[in-house]
């Protein structure tokens, strides 16, 4: 069968190549064409538009970048005719998916979403758009499940696909990754700033700015696949700062604690049992808008899922260097780290477990099955 994959940041590219991986598992002829990254294209298929060419962050940029965001809208439409797939598959990314879900839906395309958009943060009535265009939706947080049930709309909870992703990578020696990457035999605090350029500059700043302050530790800059290190450099000043690009997971295995930009990197983070402080700070105009219209107490997805405050959230004037030195050493000490990895066992289980990529796409391949033979 034919599948049509939109994903619109690295995160999805990755979530995205694990569930090709597993769809090929379940579908001999699968023939993909996808908008995603550098992960789905090693899967195989034919990649339309990279995630790097429609990163925008925050209401602002997206409003200055309106017109370039409606074209490639228009683009999207043209290529989905012309590819005629038996199903079109959206990870996250609902600003741009859910305008495509509604038009092919009224062109009776087969519609299937995977990785919920975060309507249960925001603007909650969307509930009824993806009831309306969406034939089938695959969650993969616990409280999920609870908030569509609420809506009426019955979806399919298979797990956190970052538990497989984790679980199946080949481990790291310690060792050999510090000579591989020239790092010192300090322990390594990692920084993990986001993958897009505003974010980068909102965050990175303030990190470095506590390198001087513990120089009994080595700072590690994880770089982002889709930033060159040109981009970082402007921002390194100090000496005990190493930077290595595209091994996030590596990085966080060796961590003794990190300092994270809310997002993903929160959970995978967690998962990996480092002591972290999630960081955020956004474009004024951006934050102003998103507190009117976001609901939640907390805005990292590890205190979402425990539904308490397991780790500090810096947001907005919080983030600075006084508070965040505060709560770097706090982290740093053994008592404080003990409580994070019960904690985190804890979270782990909430997440159901492995095989999330598998169970969406046997889910995926057998509703496309039910639906040709209805």
């Amino acid at each position: 069968m034919k599948y049509y994959i939109i994903a619109g940041e690295a995160s999805g590219d990755l979530h995205g190549s694990n569930l090709m991986k597993a769809l090929q598992n379940e579908d001999r002829n699968a023939d993909f064409r996808f908008w995603g990254g550098d992960l789905m294209q090693s899967v195989g298929g034919t990649l339309v538009k990279h995630y790097k060419e429609r990163q925008f962050m925050g209401f602002a940029e997206v409003i200055l970048n309106l017109r370039k965001i409606l074209g490639l809208i228009k683009f999207c439409k043209s290529d989905i005719d012309q590819y005629q797939p038996d199903v079109i598959i959206f990870i996250d990314n609902s600003g741009f998916n859910l305008r495509i879900a509604k038009w092919a839906k009224e062109l009776d395309y087969k519609t299937h979403y995977y990785i919920s958009p975060q309507i249960w943060a925001s603007r909650a009535g969307r509930v009824e758009k993806i009831k309306r265009d969406i034939d089938a939706m695959y969650v993969i947080l616990p409280f999920e499940k609870e908030f569509y049930d609420t809506y009426g709309y019955e979806v399919n909870f298979v797990g956190h696909p970052l538990i497989d992703a984790i679980s199946d990578r080949e481990q790291v020696d310690e060792m050999t990754f510090r000579k591989d990457n020239n790092l010192s035999k300090k322990p390594i605090i990692a920084l993990l700033p986001g993958s897009r350029k505003q974010e980068i500059t909102k965050m990175l700043g303030v990190m470095l700015s506590l390198v001087d302050d513990f120089k009994d530790y080595q700072f590690v800059i994880a770089g982002a696949p889709s930033q060159d290190f040109s981009f970082y450099k402007t921002f390194i000043k100090q000496d005990n700062v190493a930077f290595i690009s595209n091994k996030t997971y590596d990085l966080l295995s060796v961590s003794t604690a990190a300092l994270v930009t809310s997002g993903t990197a929160t959970l995978e983070t967690a998962l990996f049992k480092v002591p972290q402080v999630v960081c955020y700070k956004a474009n004024a105009i951006s934050y102003q808008i998103a507190k009117r219209i976001i609901t939640l107490k907390y805005i990292s997805l590890v205190n979402l899922i425990m539904d308490r405050e397991v780790v500090t959230e810096l947001i907005q004037g919080d983030l600075n260097k006084k508070r965040l030195k505060k709560e770097l050493i706090k982290i740093l000490d053994e008592n404080e780290r003990i409580k994070f990895f019960i904690d985190y066992y804890d979270l782990e289980k909430k997440l159901g477990g492995k095989g999330a990529s598998q169970k969406a796409a046997q889910l995926i391949y057998q509703n496309i099955q039910a639906q040709i033979v209805s």
